[in-house]
């Protein structure tokens, strides 16, 4: 039987999410520590005891579920379950940072500061409210792609996240976005809505945000990780550096597969998935993926030690 790590992305966060974690394992409060100490700002306040709206912000969504997925890896090796049980890492969007850290590519002050960059890139790229993101339930990847195609009328309209066989998820023009509503709905999408987001993720608009991340990501030292990557924008799995930092660039404005790259680590013999932080969302999308799946949250202290029996 062959183990994945999979790392949630945006959209996971919760006021409360990682507090027992640092409670009950100093090694995951450190975590935390070196998450503030490396912002300059006491995000795990705010993470613990914050406002929702203020803890939605992507600039502070992004380090602070990297810093909860980080400290639950910290918590497993506190009870001698190490990331190289994992045949292979995974992450949806930014949970792809997280990976990386759990696997060793990057540091942890370097993954904080790079998400941090990351996500006032990603939100200063478009003006609020020019961009949107909606959910297609109940219609199949190409389909959905023929309706974002239909619907962008000369904008930017694009299947930015394909979740699962019956979940894709639409980004660009705000205008282009409510055309693919009505357009999905009479191609018999069971639902269509758009996503409380605050920019147009995954599309053409965010290349703004992936040349700031090109300068960034220049500028950080990765090596290659202790287990394979399966990157969101190839849906199979890299260990090269320099292949990982392009990826992660390509990642700003490309799609992120993640039904082809659960499907990818299926066929590989993956047949366990546990994952690691915030939420249970990946664990819904891979069950609705790969048939037999077995999931496992482990984002609290009790998932930790139901994980090591």
């Amino acid at each position: 039987m062959s183990l994945a790590f999979v790392f949630p992305g945006q959209g996971a966060q919760t006021i409360g999410m990682g507090r027992d974690l640092a409670q009950s394992y100093p090694a995951a409060k450190a975590v935390f520590d070196e998450v503030d100490a490396a912002l300059g700002q006491n995000l795990s306040a705010l993470i613990w005891e914050g406002d929702i709206a203020e803890l939605t912000l992507t600039q502070n969504a992004q380090p602070a579920l990297m810093a909860t997925s980080l400290a639950a890896i910290a918590a497993l090796q506190a009870e001698g379950i190490d990331i190289s049980r994992a045949s292979f890492v995974a992450g949806h969007s930014l949970g792809e940072y997280s990976a990386l850290c759990a696997a060793g590519a990057t540091s942890l002050a370097d993954t904080a500061r790079l998400l941090r960059i990351r996500g006032r890139a990603m939100q200063e790229a478009v003006p609020v409210g020019v961009g949107a993101m909606a959910a297609l339930l109940g219609l199949d990847f190409a389909t959905a792609s023929e309706v974002a195609a239909e619907a962008a009328q000369g904008e930017v309209c694009e299947a930015a996240n394909d979740n699962d066989p019956a979940q894709v998820v639409v980004s660009g023009h705000k205008g282009a976005v409510e055309r693919a509503l009505e357009i999905a709905k009479a191609r018999g999408a069971k639902r269509a809505l758009l996503l409380p987001v605050s920019a147009p993720f995954h599309c053409a608009l965010m290349q703004p945000a992936a040349d700031v991340m090109a300068q960034a990501l220049a500028d950080v030292a990765i090596s290659a990780p202790s287990v394979p990557l399966v990157a969101n924008v190839q849906a199979s799995a890299v260990s090269d550096p320099a292949q990982i930092r392009a990826l992660l660039v390509a990642q700003v404005t490309g799609r992120v597969r993640w039904r082809e790259s659960v499907q990818w680590m299926a066929a590989q013999g993956v047949t366990e998935y546990w994952e690691i932080g915030a939420g249970k969302a990946l664990s819904g999308m891979i069950k609705r993926i790969a048939e037999g799946a077995q999931t496992r949250a482990v984002g609290t202290a009790a998932d930790v030690l139901a994980a090591k029996q």
